[in-house]
């Protein structure tokens, strides 16, 4: 029988980037013992971090610490919102409504990962940016802020291929749109990042309480956001719902697909 209650290990945070794949692991094996669709974001998720920590010990960043305590603060960000939602709590508006749709049969798993996304480079990012290092050593950041997008960019064709292998029609799409498609989603991450590294810049010389009315201000845009890529009207709703009638497998045997 599945244990339903969620991983209590990820109530206290993440300190080295190993312990960040440890908690990410627990979210995975979690949602897949108990058909949770939460494990779709969680698994693509832990993926990028392990190719992360690979980068940080093979020097591609400048500054491999330095990398590493960023990916643990932003890393830390979503965690602490699955714990929050899975035990009662309240996370950021824009996680909420990532994790809400979990709840819903209809959402295909790409609108599950761009909601997850939404939330967490839209507005984790940037936020994790400014809590890295003082207003003074924000720009020396960007170097490496800009490399996480190499890295992201590196993940979209095996993504591409997972999602054709849930739902198969996308196989054939990606021979004749693949290399479209592939910019397409490249471009959409670069501007994600750009307006992440924006925010972090507004953020970093901000006091404290300057910074939490920002942070709820964007939270709301992007939260507001999140109602696009759930409903993203009558065609575009017609697309999904055929997309999601084709899509193949268990909750669980699409996050090992993910994985």
């Amino acid at each position: 029988m599945a244990d339903t209650s969620f991983p209590s290990a990820i109530a206290t945070p993440a300190t080295t980037i190993d312990e960040v794949i440890v908690q990410l692991t627990a979210i995975v094996e979690w949602s897949k013992q108990n058909d949770s669709r939460m494990g779709y974001f969680a698994a693509l998720y832990r993926k990028v971090t392990i190719q992360v920590k690979h980068g940080i010990a093979e020097n591609y960043f400048d500054d491999g610490p330095r990398m590493e305590r960023l990916d643990v603060i932003f890393a830390n960000r979503y965690i602490h919102a699955c714990y929050l939602y899975q035990t009662g709590q309240t996370p950021t508006k824009s996680w909420v409504r990532a994790f809400e749709a979990t709840q819903h049969w209809w959402p295909i798993v790409l609108q599950h990962l761009l909601l997850g996304m939404n939330a967490h480079i839209n507005l984790d990012l940037g936020i994790a940016a400014a809590e890295t290092v003082p207003p003074g050593e924000l720009q020396n950041l960007k170097g490496d802020f800009e490399k996480i997008n190499q890295v992201l960019a590196g993940l979209v064709g095996g993504v591409q291929s997972e999602l054709a292998e849930i739902w198969p029609i996308l196989r054939l799409l990606n021979r004749f749109l693949g290399s479209v498609e592939t910019a397409i989603i490249n471009f959409s991450m670069e501007k994600a990042r750009d307006a992440a590294w924006s925010f972090a810049e507004k953020l970093s010389p901000l006091s404290e309480a300057q910074r939490k009315q920002a942070i709820v201000e964007k939270d709301g845009m992007m939260a507001l956001f999140s109602n696009v890529i759930s409903h993203p009207g009558f065609y575009g709703s017609l697309i999904i719902g055929i997309i999601r009638l084709g899509e193949r497998g268990t909750t669980r045997k699409r996050i090992e697909i993910l994985e």
